[in-house]
């Protein structure tokens, strides 16, 4: 089994998750950011198949609270936004680790399941570059690059499309429903809580009073 590194890029939990306003007030936001952030990195490291994470981030509470769970801090350097960060936080990875298989995950993932993540990751050692289309099959939620191949983040508006134009091969997998179920907006939210969150989104989630929770 190929031992991934994951690198997971989260922003400023400030202005992170601007979508779910119609769901949670400025004063929560931040606050589920974060508990998504932790439940997706606990998951990654209980996977199998991945050996070390690394987040890529200035947030100083979200550094603090994710490095306690066991996840390396990489600071945010470019300050360019999402695939300027990533392909930062991969330059850092590989400068340590030249051989390292890379794998840019979503931090908004808190169904996250370990061994639907070690499944998919799997399926991607299968070839030089491979992602994971969302939930909605519009965007991307996993990129990998095997060892001998760069990441190259397209990650944005489209970010599917966007990354098979790129040559990156999608996953055709199936029942790995945890690892395309980000969380953008309120109705996303709905459908984590139905598949199962973590322990703290579920505890954030419960003070947002959700119809249908």
């Amino acid at each position: 089994m190929v031992q991934w590194t994951l690198v997971i890029p989260l922003k400023p939990l400030a202005r992170a998750k601007s979508r779910l306003s119609d769901t949670a007030g400025d004063g929560v936001r931040p606050g589920l950011a974060l508990a998504f952030a932790q439940d997706t990195v606990a998951a990654a490291l209980a996977c199998p198949a991945v050996g070390d994470v690394a987040v890529v981030t200035d947030d100083p509470l979200a550094g603090r609270e994710l490095a306690a769970l066991g996840a390396h801090i990489v600071a945010d350097e470019p300050r360019g936004g999402l695939n300027a960060a990533l392909a930062h936080a991969a330059a850092v990875v590989r400068s340590a680790r030249p051989d390292s298989a890379l794998a840019a995950l979503n931090a908004d993932l808190p169904a996250l399941r370990p061994l639907e993540l070690a499944r998919v990751l799997d399926a991607a050692a299968e070839f030089p570059r491979a992602f994971l289309a969302d939930a909605a099959a519009i965007g991307t939620t996993l990129l990998a690059a095997r060892k001998d191949a760069e990441l190259s983040p397209a990650f944005g508006p489209d970010s599917r499309a966007r990354h098979r134009a790129s040559g990156a091969t999608e996953l055709p997998i199936t029942a790995v429903d945890s690892v395309r179920q980000d969380v953008d907006t309120g109705e996303d939210l709905r459908a984590a809580l139905a598949l199962g969150v973590g322990p703290r989104t579920a505890a954030a989630a419960a003070r947002l009073l959700i119809p249908g929770q």
